[in-house]
């Protein structure tokens, strides 16, 4: 897998620890158990608490939540709960199956008729916080590291999506790691430098391997990616979980 459910166990935790609550979980299966520290955790799994996510999902709000997280979105139904629990102002979290962040809203849109699908992306456009994409890829020595692509839907990113251009949003990221975002070269680049991984694994994971080709030679002509580089960093700091 690519860790997404661990990397979802670690944001409930986090939000558990940090702030009083409610967070209710809707999963398939229940892979973390979640104590309760400052919030209560309400967690169901489907098949054995409910029989599905679209039944859970109907009464949850009805239960006060301050988070909600679904495992798994994988139809229309599903997607469409999601979507309104974001519109009466409630954080909601999940998974999708997906390369990137522009394949995520695709799919997202994907789920629904055509004539739906203008609908879908405004909703999208004014509800939608960010998009955090993960591949593990190998290590040097042996393991695996966590390549991250970083979307925060602010600014220029929410006009895109709006309109449909989702093709545009792999330009702003790549532009904007001053404010928390990346896209996947940029963290492979990252890795590299790093020493973590090798060229060639980065190549074999890039979106882009001529690009990034190009980028790796330019960040080992700056100083080990420094000012010369042209690549800046990401202030994970700026990822907000509500």
């Amino acid at each position: 897998g690519s860790g997404k459910s661990t990397s979802l166990a670690a944001m409930i935790d986090h939000r558990n620890a940090t702030a009083p609550g409610h967070i209710i979980t809707i999963e398939d299966p229940v892979e973390f158990v979640h104590d309760h520290k400052k919030c209560i955790v309400t967690q169901r799994e489907v098949g054995v608490d409910t029989d599905s996510f679209d039944i859970a999902l109907k009464n949850t709000l009805r239960q006060h939540p301050d988070l909600i997280l679904i495992g798994e979105i994988r139809d229309m139904h599903t997607m469409e709960h999601a979507l309104n629990i974001s519109e009466t102002g409630h954080l909601a979290m999940a998974t999708l199956h997906a390369n990137n962040a522009n394949q995520a809203i695709e799919r997202v849109v994907n789920f629904f008729p055509q004539e739906m699908h203008r609908q879908v992306l405004l909703g999208l456009a004014l509800n939608l916080r960010g998009i955090l994409s993960q591949r593990l890829v190998p290590k040097v020595g042996g393991g695996r590291a966590a390549a991250l692509e970083i979307m925060l839907n602010q600014g220029y990113v929410k006009d895109l999506i709006g309109k449909g251009e989702i093709k545009e949003l792999k330009k702003i990221m790549e532009e904007n790691a001053n404010v928390g975002m990346q896209t996947f070269d940029q963290a492979l680049i990252k890795l590299v430098q790093a020493g973590e991984i090798s060229e060639e694994t980065a190549l074999a994971e890039a979106d882009n391997v001529g690009d990034l080709k190009l980028k790796l030679k330019q960040a080992m002509v700056g100083s080990g990616g420094g000012e010369g580089s042209g690549l800046k960093s990401v202030d994970t700091s700026k990822l907000s979980l509500g």
